[in-house]
C-alpha cells in the first residue's frame, strides 16, 4: 500500500553545489516553517569542519509539510570515507534529488553516492543549481548527468525518469524553474515535482511491526538512540518489541520513547506509522541494522554490512617538549575516556586499547576519517600525539596476504596526464580506465591503500594545481609488494629554541623549511625537508657572528621563501613509521619518535637498520 501522504527523499551531492542553501530555501517556502519564528533564522548546518571542509561528515534527517503531505529529507555525505553513512541511508529514501551545479557539472566525488542510488533502485531527479553563474550551462550538464548514470548502470526506466524530471534553480535566489528561461522567482516548482512525481513509500501499515536502525545517535542522559525506517506496522511508545542483531541474536526491548523528524529537530510523538523515518529510544545497546519487531510475527529483513575499516592509526598522550602550552587536556585518561565515548556514536570506527596500554587503536575508512575525528578533539582542547596511519591486512582462505585496494579518479587537463600516470606508476597503481576529452582526460587507477598516502599533493605539483583527485575505497586484492617510501629526508632539530631567520636563511639552500622565523622547535621536531635522501640534524637559533669588522653587505636582509603549511590530513601522509604528528588546539607539528639524535642512532643499530 502507498502512503500518499509522505515522500522520503535523499539529496546527492558535492556540498559546493548549494544543497545547504537549498534545503533552507525549501524549508523558508513551507507556509508552517514561517510561521514558526523560533526556527526562522537557525541556520541548517552548523556543523564548522563541514563548511570549511566542503563535505557533509554526517547523514542528517529534517522534513518539510508540504501541501498537506510530510517531506522527509536526507542529506547524504559526498565522501568516500564516509561511505559507511551513505550505504545505510539510501535505505530510508524511495527518490533523490542529484544536485549539480550549472557550470562545473558532476564532480568526481558525486559518482560515489549516485551509484549506491542507482544500485538501491531509487528514482533519480535532476536539479540544476546555480543557473544564475555567469558560464552556466544547463542543458550540457543535464546531458552530462545522464551519462554518468549510464555509465554507472542505472536502468531504462531511471534514466527515463530522470529525463522526463530535470528542474533549474538558483538557491541563494531562492527560485526553481521547469526552464531556465521561465521567470518564476519561488521554490514551488521543486516541492510540486516532489510531492506530484516522486513515489511514496510502498508499505503496509497494517502488517506486524518492521523497523531498521540504520543510523545511531547518542545522548549522555538516555544512552544509543535508533534512527531507521518503519517498513510495516506501528511502533508505538511503551510498546514491548523483538531486537534482531545482524548474527541473529535475539532479545527483548521496550521503546521507551519516539520521535519523528519536524523541521530543523525531532519531535516527540505516541507512534511511528509505515513510511516515516523516527527515532526510537530505550534499546539496549542498539546497533547499525538492529530490527525492530513484532515479537508473535516477527519480520524478516536483509542484514546490514558495514564495510570494515582499511587504516588504523595510534592515538598516545603527547610527551613533546612544549606539552600543555597549548591544550587544556593532555592526559592519558582523559584521552582514552574521550575516544570510548567516540566508540559509542561512531559506530563506522573501532576503537580498542593496545595490550601494553600505551596507546589507544582507532580504525576507519580512510584519513580523512580519522582526521574529522582529530579535529574535533583539539577543538575540544585536547593535546595528543599520533603515529603514522597502518593498513589493516588480510589473509584469504589460502593465506596469502591481501590489503585494500582503492579506485582512484583523476580528472585533469590533456597535456598533464602522462605525469599523472607516472606517478601512480611510481606508487604501485595500475591505469584502468582512460578517456580524453577536448581539454580534460579522465583517468581511473587501481592502487593499493598504502600507495594512495602522500599522492594528493604530488598529483596537484604534476598537473599545478589543475587537477581533480578523489579516491574510495574498491576490494581486498593481493599484496602488491613493497612500495616507494618518501624519497626525501627530513631537516631535524638539534635543540629546543625559537627558529631563527639567518639560520633558516641558509638551510633553505638545502631543502624546503616548514618553520618560519620565531616558531617554537624543540629537539628532534622536523622543521624541514632535504632535497636529498637521509635525515639532517640542523641548528635553527644559529645566529651570525659579529665582529668588530664592517662590511658594506652586512645588513642585507635575509630572503627567506615562506614555510610549507601542513593540514592534519596531509602531515598524516607525510610521516614515516619513526615519526608521530604532535596534535594541539593551536598547532600541527611532525616530530620523530625519539627525539634525541643519539639515541635514534642507537635505537637504529639494534634494529638492525644500520650498522654500528
Amino acid at each position: 500500500m502507498l502512503q500518499e501522504n509522505l515522500r522520503n527523499v535523499a539529496i546527492i551531492a558535492h556540498v559546493d553545489h548549494g544543497k545547504t542553501t537549498l534545503v533552507d530555501k525549501l524549508l523558508r517556502a513551507t507556509d508552517a516553517f514561517r510561521a514558526n519564528q523560533q526556527v526562522e533564522d537557525r541556520v541548517l548546518d552548523s556543523n564548522d569542519q563541514e563548511r570549511e571542509r566542503g563535505i557533509t561528515i554526517l547523514a542528517k534527517n529534517i522534513s518539510i509539510e508540504y501541501k498537506g503531505i510530510k517531506i522527509n529529507v536526507i542529506d547524504t555525505p559526498g565522501h568516500a570515507d564516509f561511505g559507511g553513512e551513505v550505504e545505510r541511508v539510501l535505505r530510508m529514501a524511495d527518490s533523490a534529488l542529484l544536485l549539480v551545479d550549472a557550470f562545473e557539472g558532476p564532480m568526481p566525488q558525486t559518482r560515489f553516492v549516485l551509484r549506491h542510488a542507482i544500485d538501491a533502485g531509487l528514482a533519480i531527479m535532476i536539479v540544476v543549481n546555480k543557473i544564475d553563474r555567469p558560464g552556466a550551462r544547463p542543458e550540457e550538464v543535464v546531458n552530462d548527468s545522464l551519462d554518468l548514470m549510464m555509465d554507472l548502470g542505472a536502468t531504462d526506466d531511471q534514466l527515463e525518469f530522470a529525463m522526463e524530471h530535470v528542474v533549474y534553480a538558483s538557491a541563494v535566489n531562492g527560485f526553481a524553474r521547469l526552464d531556465p528561461a521561465d521567470d518564476n522567482d519561488d521554490m514551488f516548482p521543486l516541492l510540486d515535482m516532489i510531492v506530484d512525481c516522486l513515489p511514496a513509500p510502498d508499505c503496509d501499515p497494517d502488517g506486524p511491526l518492521a523497523m531498521q536502525c540504520v543510523t545511531v545517535d547518542h545522548s549522555s542522559y538516555v544512552g544509543r538512540i535508533g534512527i531507521g525506517r518503519v517498513y510495516s506496522g506501528t511502533i508505538h511508545t511503551g510498546e514491548k518489541i523483538l531486537v534482531v542483531k545482524n548474527d541473529g541474536s535475539r532479545a527483548m526491548a521496550q521503546a521507551k520513547q519516539l520521535y519523528t523528524f519536524d523541521y530543523l529537530g525531532r519531535t516527540e510523538c505516541d507512534e511511528i506509522r509505515a513510511g516515516d523515518i523516527g527515532a526510537v529510544v530505550g534499546i539496549d545497546r542498539t546497533d547499525i541494522g538492529d530490527v525492530y519487531t513484532d515479537p508473535e510475527n516477527p519480520v524478516e529483513l536483509d542484514p546490514i554490512e558495514i564495510d570494515p575499516p582499511t587504516l588504523a592509526v595510534v592515538f598516545e598522550p603527547s610527551t613533546s617538549p612544549l606539552v600543555g602550552r597549548d591544550g587544556d587536556i593532555v592526559g592519558g585518561r582523559q584521552l582514552k575516556e574521550r575516544l570510548m565515548r567516540e566508540a559509542e556514536n561512531n559506530v563506522t570506527m573501532r576503537i580498542e586499547e593496545l595490550p601494553d596500554k600505551t596507546g589507544i587503536e582507532v580504525s576507519g575508512r580512510g584519513i580523512l576519517h580519522l582526521s574529522v575525528l582529530m579535529e574535533s578533539m583539539r577543538r575540544e582542547g585536547f593535546e595528543f600525539q599520533v603515529g603514522r596511519p597502518r593498513v589493516l591486512f588480510k589473509e584469504d582462505e589460502r593465506g596469502h596476504k591481501l590489503e585494500p585496494v582503492e579506485l582512484a579518479v583523476v580528472e585533469c587537463p590533456n597535456e598533464y596526464s602522462g605525469k599523472v600516470i607516472e606517478v601512480f606508476g611510481e606508487s604501485g597503481g595500475t591505469l584502468v580506465s582512460m578517456h580524453a576529452g577536448e581539454t580534460i582526460t579522465h583517468l581511473e587507477f587501481k592502487i593499493p591503500t598504502r600507495g594512495i598516502m602522500g599522492l594528493k599533493n604530488r598529483i596537484l605539483n604534476v598537473t599545478h594545481g589543475e587537477g581533480v583527485f578523489y579516491h574510495t575505497f574498491s576490494e581486498y586484492g593481493p599484496y602488491a609488494g613493497e612500495l616507494g617510501v618518501r624519497p626525501n629526508g627530513a631537516m631535524i632539530s638539534m635543540s629546543t629554541e625559537k627558529a631563527v631567520g639567518y639560520a633558516l636563511g641558509t638551510l633553505q639552500e638545502r631543502g624546503q623549511m616548514f618553520v618560519g622565523p620565531g616558531t617554537e622547535c624543540y629537539e628532534g621536531m622536523l622543521v624541514g625537508e632535504r632535497s636529498k635522501p637521509g635525515d639532517m640534524v640542523v641548528n635553527i637559533a644559529r645566529t651570525k657572528s659579529l665582529g668588530n669588522q664592517r662590511s658594506s653587505t652586512a645588513d642585507i636582509a635575509v630572503q627567506l621563501t615562506p614555510p610549507r603549511e601542513f593540514t592534519l590530513e596531509e602531515a598524516l601522509e607525510y610521516i614515516m613509521d619513526d615519526e608521530l604528528v604532535e596534535v594541539t588546539p593551536k598547532n600541527i607539528r611532525m616530530r620523530k619518535r625519539i627525539l634525541n639524535a643519539i639515541d635514534r642512532k642507537k635505537d637504529n643499530v639494534r634494529r638492525g637498520v644500520v650498522k654500528k
